[in-house]
């Protein structure tokens, strides 16, 4: 079966102001090492799809940043900028019509651009196995449940239901629902179960069976996607992409597919044997950095006195000095700094809704 992967780095990104910007999201961020997590995104699929069958979909202000950061492993034509952010379903139908002029029977592996999985090798032994599941159910819907490690309540669930076998050792099973995102207590007991997995957000299918079950779930947005894919090659293409796309439904492809599919039977979960990090605030820093002998977590220059478990984060150059703190948060980047608890920093997106209230955009 051909391997085609969608890379979907959209998205702003707002939980990591004010590094992440409108003009510089998260995507384009490095959060450890030299490699950013587009980058790595792309070189984690390197050795299982050619270059020439990896798509990226990003925003159009944003595609000039992608391709120059992915010009190691792809050609600029594989990078598509939306002329406007319409959610992960609008993507995901996009990328499929694309590769359906190829190969409609082919597999589309669907990846967001701003994870962290390690190690690669078992992540790409997940994707062999997925593979061959999906030989062997042409016609579901594959997702990768995490394996969860607390009851977090900043992710959705899937309920795995009836065992499907192994594949590469790597156990699936039919999915029951997806849960969306649990209050602690419901968290609590659906992680105490065994029967659940974290919603990771990567998907595979055979690229027909997806845009089926668009044109069955969301009709308008499947003839949209089609539209814009037959005008590809013609001289109306970025006129026909611009005001058919920007005229599409703003929903996600778990609200459009997953949740009504699941429900139907027709999706199925693999045990993903890899560790995961959605990098979804500023302390996701401290899992993947040392500490120092206090507790704190430093990228850039710092002073500090009497401070412990603290995340702090400069510009090369710009001096953070600290004395009697402790559970901070601490972000400078240009002519912004952030300061909060560690109990409040996963509430980032409300100060960036409050800056834009004000009219404070050039801050964002």
């Amino acid at each position: 079966m051909e391997l085609y992967a969608l890379v979907m780095a959209g998205g702003g990104g707002t939980r990591f102001w004010p590094r992440s910007r409108q003009s510089h999201p998260k995507q384009f961020l490095r959060f450890r090492g030299e490699r950013t997590l587009l980058q790595e995104t792309v070189e984690r699929l390197s050795a299982q799809v050619p270059p020439e069958k990896t798509w990226v979909i990003t925003g159009a202000q944003h595609r000039s940043q992608a391709i120059e950061q992915v010009a190691e492993w792809l050609g600029e034509e594989q990078v598509i900028g939306e002329p406007s952010g319409r959610d992960t379903a609008a993507c995901v139908g996009l990328g499929a019509a694309l590769v359906s002029r190829q190969n409609p029977q082919a597999a589309l592996l669907v990846v967001p651009a701003d994870h962290i999985i390690e190690p690669v090798q078992e992540f790409r032994r997940a994707v062999h196995a997925a593979v061959q599941f999906l030989q062997d159910y042409p016609d579901r819907l594959i997702t990768f449940g995490i394996p969860p490690t607390d009851p977090a309540t900043g992710y959705g669930y899937i309920h795995q239901g009836e065992p499907l076998g192994k594949r590469q050792e790597i156990a699936a099973f039919q999915v029951r629902e997806f849960r969306e995102k649990p209050d602690f207590p419901t968290a609590q007991r659906m992680v105490a179960s065994g029967e659940y997995y974290w919603n990771s957000g990567i998907f595979l299918w055979r690229v027909d069976t997806i845009l089926q079950e668009l044109a069955l779930r969301r009709p308008a947005l499947y003839a949209a996607v089609q539209e814009i894919a037959n005008a590809w090659d013609s001289p109306d293409r970025d006129t026909v992409f611009q005001r058919t796309y920007n005229a599409l439904e703003r929903i996600s492809i778990d609200y459009a597919v997953m949740q009504e599919a699941g429900q139907a039977g027709r999706v199925i979960v693999v045990h993903a044997p890899f560790r995961w990090d959605d990098v979804g605030s500023w302390l996701a820093l401290e899992r993947h950095n040392p500490q120092d002998a206090a507790g704190n977590t430093i990228q850039g220059l710092h002073c500090g006195v009497d401070t412990s478990h603290c995340v702090i984060v400069s510009d090369a150059g710009h001096l953070i000095a600290t004395l009697g703190v402790r559970d901070l948060v601490i972000v400078q980047c240009g002519e912004v700094t952030l300061v909060t608890t560690r109990q409040s920093e996963a509430d980032v997106k409300k100060l960036v809704e409050a800056l834009r209230s004000r009219g404070w955009d050039q801050y964002l």
